[in-house]
């Protein structure tokens, strides 16, 4: 066979690894490609709590000693506890338009799983929901953002090709935003702050928002509880992530909805200035100018935005919760010249939170899937 497949085994392999994600998709106008000092984080065994439940293999496919291919191999044993099932995930999928490479990649990704014990391959998803997943089936001429993987339309086609099939899909929305408050968000915010005894939290400095970010996080753990894949985030785990997120958000940007009665986050709502260009600019380095960009449009006065984590506890969905953030945030947007949100993926079958996007204008714009097979 002229292709071969190599376990990553090394350091310098793993960037290699990382790397060629980046090359494959060199001057393609719509992918934006992640940080990879970033990246290698996520992979590394020993700095991603993830690890604590999570066991994984990488592989590259070679042809002539070059890489045409790369497939992370990941059993997530507390998601699948969780959801009473024997799957094994592919993810950090990349390759070239080419059958065989195809094949032995995604070969050795379910050898590897039947090997452990598995009854099914699915993705592409990764360690945790918080990592980018689900293939673009949709939208390949639109621009992605940080939290969306892109692809090139080959890939689908690809996986069909050796029976894959659609397991979910997640939709994304560019919604525009509106002038002004829509008359029914203003009403309905005002009644549910006064039923509920609810206030919006604003802060003015970063100090003042580390006191809520553990809270921000059990809150993403109840919301995401019912949600495809989703296992709950461990404390080492919100730790982490606390780490990686909080100093990099932009205050006047995130809403808060607390209790008034005993200060819990019932809803959050936290959005970022477009950083889509600014990592397209890096091209998936830090230094030396790459944070430069970063700085520069997390400060801008942005034409998008990114609705990168939105959620509220159970007990408060279709209450208005979610009209209520918006209530907050469309007087900033258009102080700032925002034209429209990403609004990132959201599970076809999760209506409650497309629900909230039915007084404004949007447009279904990208479409995204996670494959599956089962494994004989």
């Amino acid at each position: 066979m002229r292709v071969t497949i190599k376990v990553v085994s090394t350091k310098k392999e793993l960037r290699q690894f990382v790397k060629f994600g980046i090359d494959l998709y060199k001057d393609n106008a719509y992918h934006v490609p992640n940080l990879i000092d970033e990246e290698l984080v996520t992979l590394d065994r020993q700095k991603n709590p993830a690890f604590e439940f999570c066991e994984s293999e990488y592989f590259m496919a070679l042809i002539d000693g070059k890489i045409v291919g790369t497939i992370a191999a990941i059993i997530n044993n507390k998601a699948n506890k969780t959801w009473n099932q024997t799957n094994a995930r592919f993810g950090f999928i990349e390759f070239i338009d080419d059958n065989e490479v195809v094949e032995a990649l995604l070969g050795a990704a379910e050898q590897w799983a039947k090997a452990k014990g598995m009854t099914a391959l699915h993705g592409p998803m990764g360690f945790t929901d918080l990592d980018n997943q689900g293939m673009l089936v949709d939208g390949f001429d639109q621009l992605g953002t940080m939290a969306t993987l892109y692809n090139y339309p080959y890939y689908p086609k690809q996986l069909e090709r050796i029976g894959y099939t659609k397991d979910q899909d997640w939709q994304e929305f560019k919604v525009i935003i509106p002038k002004e408050i829509p008359d029914k968000h203003r009403r309905i915010s005002e009644i549910v702050m006064k039923k509920h005894g609810l206030t919006i939290k604003k802060f003015k400095s970063r100090k003042d928002i580390w006191p809520y970010a553990t809270k921000i996080f059990e809150t993403l753990n109840e919301t995401y509880a019912p949600l495809y894949g989703y296992n709950e985030l461990s404390q080492k785990q919100i730790d982490y992530y606390v780490k990686m997120y909080i100093p990099m958000i932009r205050l006047d940007l995130v809403t808060l909805i607390v209790r008034e009665s005993d200060d819990a986050v019932v809803g959050f709502g936290i959005t970022l200035p477009t950083l889509s260009h600014a990592m397209q600019k890096a091209n998936g380095k830090l230094f030396p100018f790459g944070f430069l960009h970063l700085l520069k449009a997390l400060r801008s006065k942005p034409k998008v935005v990114d609705l990168y984590l939105i959620g509220v506890l159970p007990e408060y969905q279709n209450k208005g919760v979610n009209a209520l953030m918006f209530y907050d945030l469309i007087p900033i947007y258009n102080k700032l010249g925002v034209e429209y949100a990403e609004s990132n993926p959201e599970l076809e079958t999760n209506t409650a939170v497309q629900a909230q996007w039915d007084y404004f204008e949007r447009v279904n714009h990208k479409r995204r899937r996670a494959y599956i097979k089962q494994l004989a």
